[in-house]
C-alpha cells in the first residue's frame, strides 16, 4: 500500500473522532459510517473464460440459498461468517437479490440505528435487480475465498483517539482480503472468473453485544489498514 495514502487515511480518522463529526449511535459507536463512500450501483461485470481449476463449493442448492449469519462471540469468526454471506449467491436457486441480502442486515444493531446505512452498504456489494435478471439468463454463482483477515492497525488509533464514551465495548474492526469466484455460462460455454477482493467489516461483540452484531461495511476494495 502506498505509504502517503495509508498516512493521508489515518490522519483523516483521527481528525473525524476528534473534531465529533463521526456518525453517533445510540450506543455511542461511531466511526465506521463515515469510512465508506457512496454506494455504487453498477453491475457486475459478466463471467470470462479463464484457464487453470477454480475452488468451487458443492452444487446442493442448500449450499446456496439464503441463510442466517452464523451467530459468534468471536470477532473474527462472525467477520468471515459475514463476509462468506456477502459474497455467496447463486441466480438460479429462485431467489431474488433482497433475499440474499436480508439475512445481512439481520445480522446488524438490533436498535435499528444502523439498518438503513447498513441496507445501503450491503446493496452496493450485490448486483442490481436489474443486473440480477440478466445474471440469472447466464446461471451466474459467486463465491469468497478468504486469504486473510486482520484486524487494521488505523483502528488501534482510532481507539486511543476517540472521545471517552465514543466507542462502545466490544467495537471492532476487521479487513478481510480474498478472491472473489464467479461462475456462469457466457455464450454456450462454462465461464470462470477470479478476482482480488479486499474490505473492512466493522462490528461489535461483547461485552456490549453477545453473539456480535454487524454495524456497518466499508466500500469495496477501500479498506481500513
Amino acid at each position: 500500500m502506498d505509504s502517503s495514502a495509508e498516512r493521508h487515511r489515518r490522519r483523516l480518522l483521527i481528525a473525524l473522532i476528534a473534531g465529533g463529526l463521526t456518525l453517533i449511535l445510540l450506543l455511542g459507536v461511531g466511526v465506521y459510517g463515515v469510512l465508506r463512500g457512496p454506494a455504487t450501483t453498477a453491475a457486475p461485470p459478466a463471467p470470462s473464460s479463464t484457464t487453470g481449476s477454480v475452488d468451487r463449493p458443492g452444487s446442493l442448492s442448500a449450499v446456496w440459498s439464503p441463510r442466517p449469519i452464523p451467530e459468534s462471540t468471536n470477532a473474527d469468526v462472525f467477520a468471515r461468517a459475514v463476509a462468506d454471506a456477502l459474497f455467496r449467491w447463486d441466480t438460479a436457486v429462485g431467489f431474488n437479490v433482497n433475499e440474499f441480502a436480508q439475512p445481512l442486515v439481520d445480522a446488524g444493531d438490533p436498535s435499528g440505528n444502523e439498518t438503513a446505512g447498513l441496507a445501503s452498504d450491503v446493496r452496493s456489494y450485490l448486483p442490481t435487480t436489474g443486473a440480477w435478471t440478466q445474471l440469472r439468463t447466464q446461471r451466474t454463482r459467486q463465491w469468497l475465498t478468504i486469504t486473510e483477515t486482520v484486524v487494521p492497525a488505523a483502528w488501534a488509533i482510532a481507539e486511543t483517539q476517540a472521545a471517552p464514551g465514543q466507542l462502545a465495548p466490544g467495537t471492532t474492526a476487521v479487513t478481510v482480503t480474498g478472491l472473489r469466484h464467479r461462475t456462469g455460462i457466457w455464450g454456450t460455454k462454462l465461464a470462470d472468473t477470479s478476482h482480488p477482493v479486499t474490505f473492512t467489516v466493522f462490528l461489535i461483540c461483547e461485552p456490549q453485544f453477545d453473539p456480535c452484531r454487524l454495524l456497518r461495511l466499508s466500500t469495496l476494495d477501500n479498506p481500513l489498514w
